[in-house]
């Protein structure tokens, strides 16, 4: 089942989880032989021609559904911020979330207010104490990720990151996320904090390697949306050059079409 073979990453080392937005990106990913992908809610977003956050809760249950459906390793749910603020709310949506077949599901504390961008401290917890009961009354074995967004909503505060995600663990999150953090320290300073539980670390730029974060006890690693914008950097970058100079030159960089077209060509 895909909910153990999951769970079973958490325990020991370091494993990649990159992400895919389409089931296209899902399948070249898996056939390089990733043991398991998360979702991006920007990545997936953008290729609906909407911003991160810009798609309804509906839309965000049927694309988890069809990602787990065509994966044969574990997928990751980014499930943003459970589409609700009332822990009620959370609690009802991470239930249907966990029956469109994905083995974990993260919930954030993001409020998406520039001016007060983190919810209540006391309230967050309880958001995620709700999506740990659902869960588990679920009887799926629905791996739960908690993360907190300070690093990337402008409240970069380690110590406050560090009383979230020790306060999270105690909720019941099974993996602790603190996207943003990079240095050395930080991702050192989380990794104690809440062990033995895991940590997942964010890399969306060329700042660290998989050994590095391996040695300082990282247990995942994912890119966010990272690969969607790698691919639509070539993409616009290609465009642009035609509108603007009528020449072709990037369409000469690009894979062949053959080699392409095999990653899809295969049973």
């Amino acid at each position: 089942m895909p909910y153990q073979r999951f769970h079973d990453l958490h325990q020991s080392g370091c494993f990649l989880m990159p992400n895919p937005w389409d089931a296209g990106s899902l399948r070249l990913l898996v056939g390089f032989g990733f043991p398991a992908v998360a979702t991006t809610s920007s990545g997936w977003a953008w290729s609906r021609g909407r911003p991160d956050n810009g798609l309804s809760l509906e839309d965000a249950l049927r694309h988890l559904a069809e990602m787990a459906s065509r994966s044969p390793v574990p997928v990751n749910g980014d499930f943003e911020g459970g589409f609700a603020v009332a822990p009620e709310g959370v609690a009802a949506n991470v239930v249907r979330a966990a029956a469109t077949g994905v083995a974990g599901l993260s919930i954030e504390d993001a409020t998406g207010n520039a001016d007060d961008p983190l919810f209540d401290f006391a309230l967050s917890v309880e958001r995620v104490r709700a999506a740990r009961h659902a869960l588990d009354a679920t009887g799926s074995s629905v791996l739960l990720t908690a993360r907190t967004e300070g690093f990337i909503v402008g409240r970069p505060d380690l110590a406050e990151t560090v009383r979230r995600l020790e306060a999270y663990a105690e909720a019941g999150a099974d993996c602790l996320y603190a996207p943003g953090i990079r240095s050395r320290t930080e991702i050192r300073t989380v990794v104690q904090a809440v062990a033995p539980k895991p940590v997942n670390v964010l890399v969306g730029a060329d700042f660290t390697t998989v050994e590095a974060l391996a040695a300082l006890g990282v247990r995942r690693i994912s890119v966010g949306g990272a690969l969607a914008r790698a691919a639509w950097t070539g993409f616009a970058q290609a465009a642009q050059e035609i509108a603007e100079r009528g020449t072709f030159t990037r369409l000469g960089q690009a894979i062949p079409f053959a080699e392409v077209n095999g990653w899809f060509s295969k049973d």
